[in-house]
């Protein structure tokens, strides 16, 4: 299986951004027409930019559709804007993409808090619901850390446990959980993985600051077995410690050895992978290019034929 390389949300090199929103207070059927339109149409300049430049792997914004988990939101934006939806999983699916969504931090099933919960739940159903509408298959998926160990490890654990057994099939089939830098390592996700079926997502830059020391081809070869065949192959976030920056921080740009020696070390797994550097597309094009002569990585060459650009395999 051939490894696609993608990024989060922005591409600097379209011009538009796909994230607009507005302030609640200026919530209005009309904001949301004009604004999800919008949004849409940015979304798909995205993904055909992506398609010619060989980026098969795209993390699409929570932004798409503001405030749609929201008690406030009354439009019926699915199906107001079900052609656009369908049009871009067609060209999700011509070109063989993959897709992802990312809830912020806010969301969090294994909260103390019940309303916490609750709004968590709304959202994760808007997430679904997104990739529902375009037609994507269980392999488009959302990824969600286990959350704040308040005090409780094993009690936060429970809860989360708990709490994915009570959400909709819909959200349940397209979730997985992401080893984090402060609570929860590779090593914690699995126990949860074992006892759901939730696929563990692998974040390198998290493991480099909260591991428990194993290498990568290990905790690839652990997670692997919680990818089920129609969850697709598994998925890793991937980024590198911004130089002079605080511990923590994202890299601006793409840290060529850094990449080259997560891509020796990761050997023979086979993953799609998302790069969480600043600079978006710009990090995926030139991962692209120091990955050319590793033989997981999909390559495309551009040809022009007769006016026209042509998207073929290397």
């Amino acid at each position: 299986m051939p490894v696609r390389i993608g990024y989060p949300c922005i591409n600097l090199s379209v011009p538009c951004r796909g994230n607009r929103t507005f302030w609640l207070a200026s919530y209005s059927e009309a904001n949301i027409i004009s604004t999800v339109g919008r949004n849409l149409a940015c979304l798909r300049m995205i993904l055909e930019y992506n398609a010619a430049h060989g980026i098969l792997f795209f993390r699409i914004t929570s932004d798409l559709v503001p405030f749609a988990s929201h008690s406030v939101c009354v439009f019926d934006w699915k199906e107001y804007f079900l052609p656009e939806f369908k049009a871009i999983g067609e060209l999700i699916r011509m070109h063989e993409m993959r897709i992802s969504m990312h809830p912020d931090q806010f969301v969090l099933i294994s909260a103390l808090d019940p309303d916490i919960v609750q709004r968590s739940v709304h959202e994760l159903e808007y997430h679904a619901s997104v990739l529902d509408l375009m037609g994507l298959d269980n392999s488009a998926k959302i990824q969600i850390h286990i959350g704040g160990v308040y005090g409780n490890r094993s009690g936060s654990v429970g809860r989360f446990i708990k709490q994915y057994g009570n959400l909709p099939p819909s959200v349940q089939r397209r979730l997985v959980i992401e080893n984090d830098d402060r609570n929860f390592t590779v090593k914690d996700c699995i126990p949860v993985s074992d006892q759901t079926g939730i696929p563990v997502l692998f974040d390198i830059f998290h493991h480099e600051l909260n591991g428990a020391g194993e290498l990568i081809d290990e905790v690839l070869s652990t997670v692997a077995l919680s990818w089920k065949k129609n969850d697709g192959i598994p998925m890793v976030d991937y980024s590198s410690q911004e130089p002079g920056g605080r511990r923590g921080n994202h890299a601006a740009r793409l840290d060529p050895n850094h990449f080259k020696a997560f891509l020796d070390r990761s050997r023979p797994f086979d993953f799609d992978v998302i790069f969480e550097i600043k600079e978006k597309e710009r990090a995926a094009n030139r991962a692209l290019e120091i990955g050319r002569n590793d033989e997981r990585i999909f390559l495309i060459n551009l040809q022009e034929i007769s006016g026209s650009r042509h998207i073929t395999s290397a």
